[in-house]
């Protein structure tokens, strides 16, 4: 399968600091013709025992949002559910201890709210991350290539960026692009450093229009502000392990002149193998 729906909690830090430049031929992956994980490759013992080691205070944060039918999704994705009692509608319950339960029915596209896009999911004229084509591993059935399954538990160092404060807003405007100018200008204001096998999280303030008293769901996802290209090259250029943000599609829509149809999504997933939260 290409997506993943829970998203694990990660640790916040932070960077800057240089890296290869991106591959010249982007079909085939450094870390060899067989690579189906890409930059999953960067998690190691060691880089998750230096990850473990900044946690300080043992506080968590929730990366999720509620999922119901009215949580905009990318069209034409939808969703519903539907609770049922199996067995139970004309009964007191099920055995001599009149057991009873609700279970539900899940009907829907799995692209919709917190997720993780796995290198299946977007590619260049329907080749895919290590020059995998769409044809040979692309099954109704599901993909029997660059599936999350083969993924290794992501437990990494992550670096949040305050785009809002960057811009000196509440809420970043949409289509407003993260070039790699406002990645540097943000992490050196905040005194933080991206480094190779992060996780870069981005705060826009996107979300704000979920909450009561503020929700505007057409807005929220019809566009939304996020990274750009010359962004997105840099954290390649960096090699971090993946991207995520408060906004339904991570890049800025509608997309900047110069930007083709997601193309941010191209440099990071089949062109680098770096992932999208």
């Amino acid at each position: 399968m290409p997506r993943w729906t829970p998203l694990a909690a990660i640790a916040l830090a932070a960077t800057l600091s240089a890296s290869p430049a991106l591959a010249q031929d982007w079909t085939k992956s450094k870390w060899g013709p067989d690579d189906e994980i890409g930059a999953a490759n960067l998690i190691t013992p060691e880089s998750v025992l230096e990850a473990a080691k900044l946690v300080k205070t043992g506080k968590t944060y929730n990366l999720g949002i509620i999922v119901d039918p009215t949580v905009p999704a990318f069209a034409p994705r939808t969703m519903s559910i539907t609770v049922l009692q199996p067995n139970q509608i004309a009964s007191k319950g099920l055995g001599e201890n009149a057991m009873t339960y609700n279970d539900d029915i899940f009907m829907g596209w799995l692209g919709i709210g917190p997720q993780l896009d796995g290198l299946g999911h977007i590619g260049i004229d329907h080749v895919y991350y290590n020059g995998h084509k769409a044809s040979d591993f692309a099954k109704a059935s599901g993909l029997t290539k660059l599936g999350i399954e083969k993924l290794p538990p992501f437990v990494a160092r992550g670096v949040l960026l305050d785009m809002a404060e960057h811009f000196g807003v509440d809420m970043v405007t949409e289509g407003t692009p993260y070039t790699k100018e406002d990645i540097v200008a943000a992490a050196r204001k905040q005194g933080v450093e991206i480094r190779k096998g992060d996780v870069v999280l981005f705060h826009s303030g996107w979300l704000n229009l979920l909450d009561e008293g503020t929700r505007d769901a057409a807005r929220y996802g019809s566009s939304e502000p996020g990274l750009g290209k010359s962004g997105a090259e840099y954290l390649a250029e960096i090699e971090v392990l993946a991207v995520g943000a408060d906004t339904w599609g991570v890049e800025a829509v509608p997309f900047p002149a110069g930007t083709g149809v997601f193309e941010v999504h191209q440099i990071l997933l089949p062109k680098n193998g770096i992932f999208i939260l």
